[in-house]
């Protein structure tokens, strides 16, 4: 008999593993600011399979694929057809994977890589974009050549769009998203363009809150512009009705009510999600994080080399899972809501490291 999957602490089960391919990044998102070197110790291949079948055995259904920009990495088709055999069988009934997603800056997505990725069996790609305009992109991504260089990076990830579009990957059906992240006084006025971007071109617009991860970024609270303000400036020119948010969702999401398409919003800091989050993060050198503000994570790479042993990753994994408790949204909100804040702000993972 199988063995029971396990829930953590708070008796949230595991579901989706967001396994980062690289720290690198060919942009400098003032929310991110990636290092330009990768961490010693890679993962290869045989180790993040090995890594993605020990989660699947413990619940998971998801697999993210990140970065850093995960583009970058040369392996990634290879990864993803890699992970084919640990698909859900239909004809067997056998749980596995439902699906294999990417989340991607779209500056190198190509139309040759985008056939590439839907061949290789990618089911879902998020690209991202946090302004409409050459010169909010380029403040967006730091770039240093100003609006030229906005322009042009504005100009890839239009055509990444397209090009996954046309390699299969079909908005009508989730398979293409764009997320945008805003932050008071850098890119809000870029709210409404962007809204109007993706409306005409009917992909989903995922608006998420200006978040406090990492250490680099300089987050203040008054930075932040909540959902519920994002979500009315918008509804002023679009009149919106919700759909709301599904179980182990990150986003609630709303439609438009003339027909064009659907917004999204990831409201991390003002309506915390944490009671039924079910993500576990793996950096690209194997350090297992169970929360995205984590400041601490479990080295796998004991039980992944010299050679593999399956059965010791297999009960680290399951350990680390039943013995999370992290909720650190929640208990942000309700240190702010007591007037403490500043005693809940703590040291956190890059988000480079941990893919977002």
């Amino acid at each position: 008999m199988a063995p029971l999957l396990p829930l953590d602490r708070h008796g949230r089960p595991l579901g989706v593993l967001r396994l980062s391919l690289t720290a690198r990044c060919n942009l400098a998102c003032p929310y991110c600011l990636p290092d330009g070197v990768e961490p010693p110790g890679l993962l290869n291949r045989a180790q993040r399979l090995a890594v993605v079948r020990a989660a699947v055995a413990l619940g998971v259904r998801s697999l993210r694929l990140t970065g850093g920009e995960p583009l970058l990495h040369s392996g990634l088709e290879e990864l993803i057809s890699g992970a084919a055999p640990l698909r859900q069988s239909a004809a067997s009934g056998a749980a596995g994977l439902a699906e294999i997603a990417l989340t991607s800056n779209g500056s190198l997505l190509t139309a040759a890589r985008a056939r590439s990725l839907r061949e290789a069996g990618l089911d879902r790609i998020t690209l991202s974009l946090d302004g409409a305009t050459g010169a909010s992109v380029a403040a967006m991504a730091g770039l240093p050549g100003g609006t030229t260089a906005g322009d042009d990076l504005l100009a890839k990830v239009l055509a990444a769009i397209d090009h996954a579009r046309e390699a299969g990957f079909d908005p009508g059906k989730g398979a293409l998203k764009l997320n945008a992240v805003i932050a008071r006084g850098r890119n809000d006025d870029q709210l409404l363009p962007l809204a109007d971007l993706a409306r005409q071109r009917r992909v989903e617009l995922r608006l998420i809150e200006y978040m406090d991860v990492g250490n680099r970024n300089g987050w203040k609270p008054d930075q932040v512009i909540s959902a519920a303000e994002m979500l009315d400036r918008i509804a002023t020119s679009w009149p919106l009705e919700p759909i709301g948010r599904p179980g182990h969702g990150t986003a609630n999401r709303w439609r438009y009510r003339d027909g064009a398409g659907q917004l999204a919003v990831v409201a991390s800091i003002t309506a915390p999600f944490c009671g039924d989050c079910n993500r576990l993060r793996l950096t690209a050198d194997g350090v297992a994080y169970t929360c995205l503000f984590a400041a601490d994570g479990v080295d796998l790479k004991p039980w992944l080399q010299p050679s593999l042993d399956p059965e010791g990753l297999d009960r680290a994994m399951r350990n680390l899972w039943r013995q999370r408790r992290d909720r650190y949204s929640e208990e942000r909100s309700m240190a702010a809501a007591a007037g403490s804040a500043a005693k809940n702000i703590r040291a956190h993972a890059e988000m480079a490291y941990l893919g977002g």
